[in-house]
């Protein structure tokens, strides 16, 4: 039998609301309208690799408050993990993966997030009766 390691991608992804319940959301350059997140990289926890890359898109410092679930794509080995977080610093800002950024009344928001499963994962993550959810696709 030959010797197969594995190759699993993880994922750490924030949703964060202001004090109207807003929720923020950035313009990525492939997948449009998301909310911040990326690739955990070796060595990093979950909950550093989710503030690390909500810096690294929006210029905004988070606390995580919650976790919400994992979204599992199966096919791919990919495990997304999804955050509440709340903005505790920093200055919203653009970046190259995030070419327009801002906070929107969340009825909004999920019209505007149109890739894949992306809009369920707000739902699920604004849900507490679904939490913690474990989501395969």
């Amino acid at each position: 039998m030959p010797n197969h390691t594995p190759k699993h991608i993880i994922s750490a992804a924030t949703i964060i609301l202001n004090e109207k319940n807003d929720i923020l959301l950035i313009k990525g350059p492939k997948r449009g309208w998301e909310f911040p997140g990326g690739q955990v990289e070796e060595g990093e926890s979950l909950i550093h690799a989710a503030i690390r890359e909500t810096k690294e898109e929006t210029g905004l410092d988070v606390e995580i408050t919650q976790f919400c679930g994992i979204f599992q794509n199966i096919r791919s080995s990919i495990c997304n993990t999804l955050y509440l977080a709340k903005i505790v610093g920093g200055e919203m800002t653009t970046t190259p993966e995030s070419l327009e950024i801002g906070f929107f009344s969340i009825e909004k928001a999920l019209e505007m997030v149109t890739y894949t499963n992306f809009r369920e994962r707000i739902e699920y993550c604004l849900d507490p009766t679904k939490q913690p959810f474990i989501v395969p696709f």
